[in-house]
């Protein structure tokens, strides 16, 4: 599932392309990835109203018009896709050998941005304003902005008695982080992912607010070099597997003790952790 970084990488590179363009026509090729909200609402709503700019909330991408707010969730493999006109998009979405899936598309003067996930989970919403979509009013604090500060993070820790892994995943708390960013923060602050959040020392809080800024800017770096190719189908981010230290890793020499990296089971989710110097 993309997290924070590459979402952000994505938005990055994607505002030179739409910003300040007009939607001209929205293509509708597979209905479910507008629902629950109607094909035909999205349709309507978006059609000829410009896209002011681009950004992003927690995993969201936020797509502001000069009228209402389009909404994008990747969820586990969802992408965006660039067609240099709508003639390329209508000879290659969903047609022939070669085909590229395609769920739903806004085609502007300067080419086609088109949304795709094959397994139908991510989503594509229409809003009059970000307060009225549920996922956005419930995200907390993001934790690529100014306000996720040590002293907030320290706060929200305080009042949880959730294990800190399961802390991390809880988007209404700090909204971005996933699986396998929350494993690789946990290891470079050297803390069990079971503990309890509120059992935390404040330097120990202190700790992890470090290692979360860090591993989030040092993968956001690695998502922008080389940045997302919207025009390549089977592009994805290269190198990310380079800099992680614990996840996917079963087995293997922990950087840090040369202990084997173990995966335990966090409800359905598989976490990877040192035993040894994660405490």
């Amino acid at each position: 599932m993309p997290e924070l970084p590459e979402v952000e990488a994505v938005v990055r590179t994607l505002g030179p392309l739409v910003q300040n363009r007009r939607i001209r026509f929205v293509h509708v090729l597979h209905p479910i990835a507008t629902k629950p909200q109607a094909a035909s609402h999205l349709a309507r709503f978006a059609q000829g109203r410009r896209i002011r700019t681009v950004g992003r909330k927690g995993k969201y991408v936020l797509l502001h018009l000069d009228s209402g707010l389009l909404t994008m969730h990747f969820r586990l493999d969802g992408q965006l896709l660039w067609f240099s006109n709508a003639k390329e998009f209508l000879e290659r979405a969903n047609q022939g050998e070669n085909a590229v899936h395609v769920d739903l598309a806004l085609e502007f003067g300067n080419g086609v941005l088109g949304f795709a996930d094959r397994r139908h989970f991510g989503r594509v919403h229409a809003w009059e304003s970000g307060e009225e979509c549920p996922g956005l009013a419930a995200l907390g604090v993001d934790a690529l902005s100014p306000d996720f500060t040590a002293s907030r993070l320290r706060k929200l820790l305080a009042a949880s008695k959730r294990p800190l892994k399961e802390f991390l995943l809880d988007q209404t708390r700090v909204a971005g982080i996933g699986n396998i960013y929350s494993c690789e923060a946990l290891w470079h602050a050297q803390l069990d992912p079971r503990r309890r959040a509120n059992r935390l020392k404040p330097r120990e809080a202190l700790r992890l607010h470090k290692a979360i800024v860090s591993v989030l800017g040092r993968v956001l770096e690695c998502c922008l070099h080389p940045a997302p190719d919207f025009r390549d189908p089977a592009w994805w981010f290269q190198g990310l597997e380079t800099i992680l230290r614990a996840y996917g890793r079963e087995g293997k020499p922990c950087h840090r003790c040369a202990a084997p990296i173990r995966r335990i089971a966090q409800g359905s989710r598989s976490t990877y952790c040192c035993a040894r110097c994660q405490k």
